[in-house]
Parts: structure tokens; C-alpha cells; sequence
């Protein structure tokens, strides 16, 4: 496969690949750098099953953010999403060496998702379906946020949850019951922000120059306290990244208790992917705004 993998990116991009080797890259795909001719490196990432769509719209999103013009991403260089069977699906991006973060970064990246989700989106939602890790995510538009989040967000991710025996039943019921509650729990109205849809620490790389760049989006317009409670999920962003953020966009009154309320989506997530100790935090989070009884 690596070898098939180097010819098509060799054809996509129109350039000899001379070498390929792995690197990290995450727990979905397989990442490799290659080089070509001409000595410049690449990111490419690969799955043998990745469904079709999946890097066409992560290569969409990152173009999406970069038009913000508030937070580096890498560039894209090639995308390969052809029909099954006819080759290997993959993203190609620029190689950015990794690196430690700058002095000041920590602020800096706060002040940069301040501009990033006040570059705003046109809908809560987006004229397209992508995906968050290797589930699909559904973005059918809404007109409110409460709705956008209780039934392309939560409500869907739990009731696979149930089917599938990871939640019980009980807990699907007061997911429903959250869901008919959703407009008076997500706080005061506001446009829908430029989201980044899947913000954890492992999706902020740092170059050899410093800068942090975001990777690997699930985009969409949403509320922007969205990716700020996922930041929080699990850990790795300082306290002056926060403290930056509020000073260049104070959030709404009363945020701090909406935080487990925006963690749902992505510990729903995780329990589809992982099971495991994600499905007590779920409910232990569910349960700050609704009996589980």
C-alpha cells in the first residue's frame, strides 16, 4: 500500500515522491511524510477505509478557517477522494515541523479564536455534512442554536448510543427530555461563530517556528462556547488562554455553567468510538441538567 499510496499522491500533486515514512498522526488515520524530487515534505494522511468525503471535507474545513484569517492551518496541497476502488483516499498537506510553542502562544491562541469565531459562519450548521474523527457529522441547517445542538448534535449521537447497548435506555429518555429544554439551557442568543468542531489539545500543532496551527476540523457555525468546553474536556490549554480569549470577547453571563452542557457532543462522540469510562462521564455531565431516572 505505501507504494501504491506514493504514486498517487505522485499524480496528484505532479511530483516524483523519492521517499515515504510514517510519523504520528492520531488514532484514525496513518500519517507519513514524504519528500519529493525536489527534497520538499509532505503530510499525508491515509485510511484504507476512510469513507468517501472524509478528507475532501476536512481539506474544506481547514480552507474555511484559514479564511478567517485568525489562526494558521496548514495548507492544503492535494486531496485524493476519488470513487471506491479507484485509489487511495488521502490528504496531502504542506509539512510543518513540529516544534514548541513561542513565548506569549498561550494568549496568542486565545486572541486568535476570539477573531477566529467572530469571523462568524452563516448558519448554526453548514451546507455540507463532515465529519468529527470517523463519524459522520450532520449539519443540516437550524434556525437556533438550542436546535442545532438537541437534533443534529446529541439527541441522534444518543439514541445510536442506545441502540447500540453503550447507553441505557433510561439515559436516551433524559437525553430527550434535555432536548425539550435545550432553549432555556444554552444561555443568551448570539450569531453563530466560526467553529473549529473539535478543539482538543492533540488538534493544535506547533511548528519549529512556534505558532500553533489547527488541525483537523469538524466544522460548522455554531456557539462559540462550544469549542472553548471542549478545550476544557480534556485539559493541555493554560489558564492565559482562556483569560485572552475573555479579554478580547467576553462570553455571556453565566458560561461557566453551561461548560458540561457543551461537553455532551463530544463524550457522545467517544463513547460511539471508545466506550469504556466515557460513558459515566456522559452521564455524570447529562445529569448537572436533567434526572437520569
Amino acid at each position: 500500500m505505501t507504494t501504491d499510496l506514493a504514486g498517487a499522491v505522485s499524480a496528484a500533486i505532479g511530483a516524483p515522491i523519492v521517499e515515504a515514512r510514517r510519523t504520528g498522526g492520531g488514532d484514525v488515520n496513518d500519517a507519513w511524510r514524504m519528500t519529493t524530487a525536489t527534497g520538499l515534505p509532505l503530510f499525508v494522511k491515509h485510511r484504507g477505509s476512510a469513507p468517501e468525503g472524509l478528507y475532501r471535507t476536512e481539506a474544506d474545513g481547514l480552507r474555511w478557517l484559514a479564511e478567517a484569517g485568525a489562526l494558521p492551518v496548514p495548507e492544503v496541497v492535494a486531496v485524493l477522494d476519488g470513487p471506491e476502488g479507484t485509489e487511495p483516499r488521502a490528504l496531502v498537506l504542506e509539512w510543518v515541523e513540529p516544534g514548541h510553542p513561542a513565548p506569549g502562544a498561550d494568549e496568542v491562541l486565545g486572541r486568535g479564536l476570539a477573531a477566529l469565531h467572530a469571523a462568524g459562519a452563516p448558519c448554526f450548521g453548514l451546507a455540507s455534512d463532515n465529519f468529527i474523527g470517523p463519524l459522520r457529522q450532520v449539519n443540516d441547517p437550524c434556525d437556533t442554536w438550542a436546535e442545532l445542538y438537541a437534533t443534529r448534535r446529541v439527541e441522534p449521537l444518543a439514541r445510536r448510543a442506545v441502540d447500540r447497548g453503550l447507553l441505557d435506555p433510561r439515559v436516551g429518555r433524559a437525553v430527550e427530555r434535555l432536548a425539550g429544554r435545550m432553549a432555556d439551557l444554552v444561555g443568551p442568543v448570539e450569531p453563530p461563530a466560526r467553529l473549529h468542531g473539535d478543539l482538543w489539545r492533540g488538534n493544535v500543532h506547533h511548528g519549529a517556528d512556534g505558532v500553533a496551527r489547527l488541525v483537523d476540523p469538524a466544522v460548522y457555525g455554531g456557539h462559540r462556547e462550544v469549542d472553548l468546553a471542549m478545550m476544557r474536556l480534556f485539559g493541555g490549554f493554560g489558564a492565559r488562554c482562556f483569560a485572552a480569549y475573555a479579554e478580547a470577547a467576553p462570553l455571556a453571563a453565566g458560561h461557566e455553567d453551561r461548560v458540561a452542557l457543551h461537553q455532551l457532543y463530544p463524550l457522545l462522540v467517544h463513547v460511539l468510538l471508545f466506550g469504556g469510562g466515557y460513558v459515566a462521564s456522559f452521564e455524570e455531565a447529562l445529569a448537572r441538567y436533567v434526572p437520569l431516572r
